[in-house]
């Protein structure tokens, strides 16, 4: 990290102030050239900047700090100019003109892991906190910055340190003057981390979603109302809607915020059997979203007499939901009703023209997304990346309570299974890891 590092720290275009960031071992030689000297750290101090002929770039607020009392753990320097284009281009180019390189995506953040200013999962937190659309997002992300998933991994590995230490003790020392049970004195501690790292890695999924969004899938036969329906649900017309069967060939995804959560309501093409190829892969398409959606609605046209097919892709706890109430009824919508009762699924008339009927089906979604993303605390873990690690420590100490005989064996499942927690907080990460993971950030970040 020899190299001293710019970026912009605030989004392109025209605003009022825009910030560029500087960081690395030249930030006092690129002050010296910019303004004339180095400003006291953390104080505000305001300066002229000027090129490298001595042209006024701006008049700007300038803030250092100095390593390794920063964000880097380097020197490091804000610049806050006025955010427009011209202003930030002579200042971008001026700081090339002294030789500093433009950052990575996430460079910052990763040289602040880097210097140990924050582990990995605090890192993986900035980022969901820049990227937060949503109260809960931003709780859950505010939450892993602040250090909840450290804190819990250390007490892991204080479990799991204290239950080698005595394996080891067995295996090392079998001759000396160590109790006979000592071994055994380990199981209750793997046990109880076992089920833990299950319970976390089961809250992982859940901050998972939190992160991605509730999914919720439209489905049914064609001109069943699920274009008509999503409309309404976005307030805004989002999908084309025509009297024509087969309308929808593709996924359209509308995100949504229900009960401060993010949702994305997907609506899909109709499914039925058909001979043309763009709309059957539509509608394979639309089985497949299905499939993976947390939630399937399932829309049937109460007016219709028309046979349909039970979609396969429903599970107990969806819901029917069967439309167009405000026309004369046909033979189908009795039908569905027989049918969701017999699957398990909560069954409803409604009509997307009906205020009420749209003020309960949204009422109805936020229940859905509070019961399956809300709990008590926010999960410890938020990725598929938390939840996979954890799942292999989980495995790792159930191989080892099944090591009686064999304890060299157990104490070598322990030590693995403490090697994939530390890669959460990235104690020992691969560097193709690393770059994975902070290539995800945003330039400046």
């Amino acid at each position: 990290m020899t190299d001293t590092i710019y970026a912009p720290a605030t989004a392109a275009g025209r605003a009022a102030v825009a910030v560029v960031r500087v960081s690395g071992p030249r930030t006092r030689e690129a002050l010296d050239a910019l303004c004339g000297g180095v400003p006291p750290a953390r104080r505000a101090t305001l300066r002229a900047l000027q090129d490298e002929s001595g042209d006024e770039i701006d008049r700007a607020l300038i803030l250092f700090f100095e390593g390794p009392e920063s964000y880097t753990g380097e020197d490091v320097v804000e610049f806050h100019v006025h955010g427009g284009a011209a202003v930030m281009t002579a200042l971008l180019n001026a700081l090339a003109g002294q030789g500093l390189r433009l950052a990575e995506p996430g460079e910052f953040t990763r040289r602040a892991f880097e210097n140990g200013k924050l582990d990995l999962a605090q890192a993986e937190g900035v980022a969901d906190l820049v990227d937060a659309e949503t109260d809960a997002q931003r709780r859950q992300a505010l939450d892993q910055l602040g250090g909840r998933l450290s804190q819990v991994h250390a007490r892991w590995s204080d479990m799991l340190v204290e239950a080698l230490a005595m394996l080891e003790a067995a295996v090392d020392f079998p001759d000396e003057e160590v109790p006979q049970d000592v071994a055994a004195r380990a199981r209750p501690a793997l046990e109880r981390l076992v089920a833990e790292l299950e319970q976390a890695a089961a809250d992982a999924e859940r901050g998972e979603r939190v992160r991605e969004g509730y999914r919720i899938a439209l489905i049914g036969a064609p001109n069943a109302g699920k274009s008509t329906l999503l409309n309404a649900l976005a307030g805004r017309e989002a999908a084309i809607v025509t009297a024509t069967p087969g309308t929808t060939r593709d996924i359209i995804e509308v995100p949504m915020v229900l009960a401060g959560y993010k949702a994305l309501l997907a609506d899909t093409a109709g499914l039925r059997e058909t001979g043309d190829e763009i709309e059957a892969e539509g509608v394979r398409r639309a089985r497949a979203w299905a499939a993976g959606a947390d939630l399937r609605l399932w829309l049937v046209d109460g007016s219709s007499d028309a046979a349909i097919q039970v979609p396969m892709e429903l599970r107990a706890g969806d819901l029917c939901l069967i439309t167009k109430r405000d026309l004369p009824s046909g033979a189908i919508g009795a039908w569905a009703a027989q049918q969701a009762r017999r699957l398990g699924l909560g069954t409803a008339e409604m009509t997307s023209k009906g205020p009420g009927d749209l003020a309960w089906l949204k009422s109805t979604l936020e229940e859905r997304v509070v019961d399956a993303l809300a709990g008590a605390e926010p999960p410890a873990a938020t990725r598929l990346r938390h939840q996979e690690l954890l799942s292999e420590a989980a495995d790792r100490l159930r191989h080892a309570l099944g090591q009686d005989e064999h304890l060299e064996l157990a104490a070598e499942d322990v030590r693995l299974a403490a090697r994939a927690l530390d890669r959460i907080t990235g104690r020992i990460d691969p560097e193709q890891v690393l770059g994975r993971i902070f290539s995800t950030f945003c330039i400046g970040k």
